[in-house]
């Protein structure tokens, strides 16, 4: 390793280059600006020139080994160094150069949190309208359902209305003689069609409050009508009966009037204005 030059007086460039190439020989590659200034300890300004000496004369020279390395602080100001000062402070015997680290500017990471997307359709609906899934149920069950209730029930009604006087009849005397009807069937037709009818009417809620009490009260009242025909009719025939008791003639034989005059209210209901129905 070469030594610095001790004297007292400035050292000229030219009697530096000698050391200095003996300098770039042992590390390799030319020595930086800095590392002239502190081993040699001269300014800032013979350093470079020295620097650019060894550059110069390792481009000359062919078939050597020596590369400039780039002083990364060698544009950096320098605070406290005088250029015209050639003259540097000694440092330490055996004290090692102190390894400046740039500072690190901190990194703030943010960890953005997982957010579940709910998509639209999942969503409920918060208007009054029906939404898809209530829509695409069907009602073709309810057919399939009512096919041995109306056999079972037809067949009761006109058993019960033959048992009560009613029978085979001529609507059109005089119009059309051969024209005959059973009234039995009037039973099965009328109840039990007022009863869905207003069943279907509470149900929706689509009517002054008026007419859905009505048909509230009317529907619960045909259906218990109709499961008290049924049981009376079964009753009787188990029996024997082939002529029913004149109570129970008389309650059958009112029912069709009972639900016209049901139906008719009902419908009145329905289409009457609000000041009509606050007035009733």
């Amino acid at each position: 390793m070469s030594t610095p030059l001790r004297t007292t007086y400035p050292v000229p460039v030219e009697d530096l280059i000698p050391a200095a190439r003996k300098l770039a020989d042992q590390a390799g590659s030319v020595p930086s600006q800095n590392r002239l200034m502190k081993h040699f300890r001269i300014g800032k300004e013979k350093a470079k020139a020295v620097r650019l000496a060894l550059i110069e004369e390792d481009a000359a020279t062919t078939g050597t080994h020596l590369h400039p390395v780039p002083d990364p602080v060698e544009s950096a100001p320098e605070t406290g160094a005088d250029p015209t000062n050639d003259e540097m402070p000694r440092a330490a015997a055996g004290e090692a150069s102190p390894q400046v680290t740039a500072p690190v500017d901190p990194v703030i990471v943010a960890e953005s949190s997982a957010v579940e997307v709910v998509p639209a359709a999942s969503l409920p609906e918060v208007s009054g309208e029906p939404n898809e899934s209530a829509r695409s149920v069907r009602s073709w069950p309810v057919l399939l359902l009512a096919l041995p209730a109306f056999v079972a029930v037809w067949s009761g009604w006109v058993g019960l209305g033959t048992l009560t006087g009613f029978g085979v009849v001529h609507p059109l005397p005089g119009i059309a003689d051969g024209f005959t009807i059973n009234s039995a069937i009037t039973l099965p037709i009328g109840v039990e069609t007022y009863a869905a009818f207003a069943l279907r009417v509470w149900l929706s809620g689509q009517v002054p409050a008026s007419a859905r009490r009505f048909a509230k009260w009317s529907a619960l009242s045909a259906l218990v009508l109709g499961g008290l025909g049924q049981v009376a009719y079964h009753l009787l025939e188990a029996a024997g009966v082939t002529r029913a008791p004149w109570q129970i003639t008389t309650v059958v034989a009112c029912l069709p009037v009972a639900v016209l005059g049901m139906g008719a209210a009902l419908a009145h209901l329905i289409h009457a204005r609000p000041d009509q129905n606050q007035g009733n």
